[in-house]
Order: structure tokens, then sequence, then C-alpha cells
């Protein structure tokens, strides 16, 4: 069942064989992973990639073959087809069973005694095994309990209506839907760029069939440095009561961002940095360092991002003592310009929706310090904030 995936793969210029397809039946046969779609996702990407370099195209295959599969049950859809599904229910049906769904009428029938019955009803009907209305066990109406009918409204319960009419509300798909650890990923990858830097060697396989060959075929390895990720990226969280909403997709951008990145460093504030960070929230009142410190350490090669929903009194930003949780002697804001002033690439994801921000004062003073580079936190607005970070 897992051709399909493996041609879909393949023709996205990932090189794999049927030796790792064998691998990946294989695993499914033992059990390392079900019903799991994330858990599928990486389990198939380590056997069936054997380069990071094919990473992205990968993720594209797989998108485009289980593109709105979640659950165990829409995988099925795809993988089993309706009539070999149909027929082995009906293996399990007895024959008793068989002929009671038989009996029940078909359709032409239930068509032709609903109108009758519309006709002869004037008012709304609630019970009872004969009228359109809700509960009981009319075969037409909602919410009640008959093996066959017509659904009129109301949500679908057991799936045996032969029809169903009620009235839908359609949406155009929305790119700015919140983003998922997987997705999150994805769009990082728009900050790789790869240096061969590692002290970690690996063959070179080209350089070793190249010199084994201009010595007459006498066996000369070449090694070369690992390739890595060589951006830099320097990450600072909001933690502050506002953000309580946020944490999950903080927390998400948080795994993906330590997971993707090799080269991380991370700190906390709350609503605005002032003069010192931490990177432990539990013992932030023991273990602080000074912002001062921080631009000197990290040269301004490194990528800034800066996790907040930026919601506070204007004063916090803008005035002496603003802090509500100590005595700053110098406003936010002069911290966050030193901060703009000294990394060239900066950008501040915000999690609250775009179309709020104007309404907010302090977001709007904070997205003017920065010159317009926020981002919604979302799978558009992370794209946008990584494409301009790796420019």
């Amino acid at each position: 069942m897992l051709i399909n995936l493996f041609n879909t793969v393949k023709s996205s210029g990932v090189p794999c064989s049927l030796r790792e397809l064998l691998d990946l039946i294989g695993a499914l046969e033992a059990r390392v992973t079900y019903s799991n779609m994330n858990d599928f996702y990486y389990l198939s990407r380590a056997i069936l990639v054997k380069d990071e370099k094919h990473y992205d195209k990968f993720d594209r295959a797989f998108e485009i073959y289980f593109k709105g599969m979640e659950k165990l049950e829409d995988i099925f859809a795809v993988l089993i087809p309706e009539d070999w599904l149909r027929k082995e229910f009906e293996k399990q049906l007895t024959e008793e069973e068989l002929k009671e769904i038989k009996s029940l009428g078909g359709l032409e029938k239930l068509l032709e005694e609903f109108k009758k019955r519309l006709d002869e009803q004037k008012e709304r009907h609630e019970g009872g095994n004969k009228w359109v209305g809700t509960a009981g066990t009319s075969p037409f109406g909602n919410s009640g309990n008959n093996p066959e009918g017509i659904r009129v409204g109301g949500k679908g319960g057991g799936g045996n209506a032969v029809k169903v009419w009620e009235k839908r509300q359609y949406k155009n798909l929305d790119d700015s839907v919140l983003i998922g650890t997987r997705n999150i990923k994805m769009a990082l990858r728009r900050l790789r760029k790869f240096a061969r830097q590692s002290n970690n060697l690996e063959l070179d396989m080209s350089g070793t069939i190249k010199n084994t060959a201009k010595n007459g075929g006498i066996l000369d390895i070449n090694m070369l440095p690992e390739r890595t990720n060589a951006v830099k990226v320097l990450i600072f969280f909001d933690v502050g009561g506002s953000m309580d909403p946020y944490v999950k997709v903080c927390e998400e951008l948080f795994s993906a961002v330590k997971t993707e990145l090799k080269n991380l460093e991370y700190f906390y504030f709350h609503n605005c940095i002032y003069e010192t960070v931490w990177k432990d929230n539990k013992r932030r009142s023991q273990e602080r360092f000074k912002v001062h410190d921080v631009i000197n350490k990290y040269t301004s090669d490194y990528k800034v991002i800066l996790v907040g929903d930026a919601t506070m009194a204007p004063y916090e930003i803008t005035n002496p003592g603003g802090s509500i949780e100590h005595w700053n002697e110098e406003p936010g804001i002069d911290w966050l310009n030193r901060i703009s002033n000294h990394f060239e690439k900066i950008a501040w994801l915000n999690p609250v929706p775009d179309d709020h921000w104007e309404y907010t004062s302090s977001v709007c003073l904070i997205k003017e310090i920065f010159e317009d580079r926020m981002y919604p936190l979302t799978l558009r607005g992370l794209e946008n904030a990584m494409g301009d970070l790796s420019k």
C-alpha cells in the first residue's frame, strides 16, 4: 500500500531504492509506529531519505500525498479501496442484518413519502415516528433514532441517512492557520546555510573516486568536514501573563528551533526587554544576563527573533521605571533600539492576529521601533519572517 507514496517521493527527486521501501514496510509490520501521522512522517523520512539536503523534497512529496490527512481514518480512505472495504464489512454481517438493511426501502420510496408528509405537516414537530421533526423514530428530520431516512438539518449521527438536506457554509482555505511543529520546521529551513566547518569528518565520495582513478585503481580515501547548518540564531521569548493563551504555539516554535538549528541561543523576558534577560524561569531572580553582555558576546551576523504579543502599557516601553517588576533606569525603548541597531537581521513574531495590532498602541510602537519587521505567528507570517532573515 506504500508503493504510491514511494513513487511520489522518488518522482520528487529523492534518491531512494526498493530496499528502502522494503525497510519501511518491515518497520510498519514491526509496529514501530501505528495510526499517528507525525510518527509515520519521521519514520518514513528516516528510512527513505539518506541525505539531509533532500529533506525539503521529501516534505513536499509527503504533503502532496497525504495532504489534509491527520487521522488513521483519512489514511484508510486513500490507501484502501471503498468497494473492498464495503465487501469486507458485509462479511461481518449476519443474514438477518443484511435482510433488515435491504428491507428498509430505497431512496425513491423515501423521497415520495417525504414529499407526502411535508404537504400534510403544518407546524414544528418533536418526537414521534411520523412527521418531519427532531428526536423520535421518524425517518425524516434529525437527532432521532432511525436506521435509514432523510436527515433535514441538524448534525449527523450514525451516518445512516440516504439523503441529507442542510445549509452548508463554505469558506476559502486560509493560509494564516496556526502552525504545528512540522510546519514550523519546514519554514525554518529557509534559514539554512550549509557550510563545511565541522570538526567531524565524512567520506568525500566523489573525491575518493576521482583520486582512485588517477592512481590507477589504488584506493585513495578522501575525507572532508561534515556539512552543517552555519546559521546562528538568537531568540527571545516573552513570558508575561498576556502570553498565557499562546504557550502551546510558543512551545511548538521552541521545540522546532532547537531541533532544526544547531547554533541557537535563547533568553526570556517579561513584556519588554530591559537591562537583563534570563534562561531559566525558575531561577530568573538568581541567574540573569545583562543585555549589554549579550550584545557584546554575540556578533552582528546572528539572526535575532523576538516572540511576544507586545501588549502592555505604553509607559512600560517609553518611561524609566516602566517595568512592572523592578525599577529600570533606562526605558525599554532604549534597549530595543540597541538590539535593533547591533544585529543586522531581526524579526518580531507576534501570536496576536495582525488585524488586531492597530488597536494596541504598544504593538504599533514596537512595530515602529523594528521598522515594520513584525510578523504574525502563522504559517504565512513565519515564512515571510524567515525569508527576510535569510536575505
